[in-house]
């Protein structure tokens, strides 16, 4: 079996978040994802891609000069078991991207970002056509000292998150400011911003340079199966066995209807 005999098609919020909890080297789903991909083999679903409207979505459009508020997607999550072919991923971008322009003209480009701190600089985005267009330290993703690790951009830490580790809700920043008197500080590394461009005329319209992929080695943002390229780094504690942009672990198959 290749990466050419894999099947990508729609499959449901529930199907896609049962692949994304196993898969995903953060076993968790983005709430507000719209769109939903199963990856299947021989009628096994092992994959799953997921898009919708970025977390900061008024910002995110202004990437691209005259953006429509509906005209672009993220792709939220990306998961795939390590039973899949070998190339799978790009094969399924590939494939899904052409679903998005034939059934959703209006959407012109979509964006994603590589977690450089847990999982990989985006190795598959680089081979599937997107463009890098930045490279940031890592600023968003908080770790405790107990080892537990959150995103402060999920509702600046959401009232569920509060209650279990503060034992209270506090409102606007002030649950980040109790994170940080709790010890929580930035996981070292890179976030790494990635766009592909459906609408080719889109990339004209970008509004911010596009970088070499050789800048993520200079900058030394390099990271692969959650182990930082960064010479003298220390070894991630990321389980090592990722696929791609996603962790890759033990499965529950679905099956096709077809």
């Amino acid at each position: 079996m290749s990466a050419k005999d894999i099947i990508v098609k729609p499959i449901t919020r529930t199907d896609a978040d049962r692949i994304v909890k196993s898969c995903h080297y953060s076993g968790k789903v983005v709430q507000n994802s719209q769109l939903h991909f199963g990856v299947f083999l021989n009628g096994k679903c092992g994959g799953a891609m997921q898009f919708g409207p970025s977390l900061d979505k008024r910002r995110t459009q202004r990437l691209v000069e005259g953006t429509s508020w509906n005209g672009f997607l993220e792709l939220n999550r990306m998961a795939f078991s390590d039973w899949l072919p070998r190339n799978s991923e790009s094969r399924a971008l590939s494939v899904v991207m052409r679903l998005i322009r034939k059934h959703y003209p209006h959407i012109e480009w979509i964006v994603s970002f590589a977690d450089g701190t847990q999982c990989g600089d985006g190795t598959i985005y680089r081979a599937s056509g997107f463009v890098l267009t930045a490279i940031t330290k890592n600023s968003t993703l908080l770790e405790f000292p107990d080892g537990e690790r959150v995103s402060n951009l999920s509702t600046k830490l959401s009232p569920e998150f509060q209650l279990r580790k503060f034992g209270k809700v506090l409102l606007g920043q002030a649950g980040l400011q109790q994170a940080v008197r709790m010890g929580a500080k930035p996981i070292r590394g890179f976030q790494l911003r990635y766009v592909y461009f459906l609408n080719p005329d889109a990339r004209k319209r970008l509004t911010v340079p596009i970088l070499p992929f050789t800048e993520i080695e200079r900058r030394g943002a390099g990271m692969y199966l959650g182990k930082s390229k960064r010479v003298g780094s220390e070894t991630s504690d990321t389980p090592t066995n990722l696929v791609g942009e996603g962790g890759s672990m033990p499965t529950p198959t679905l099956h096709s209807q077809d």
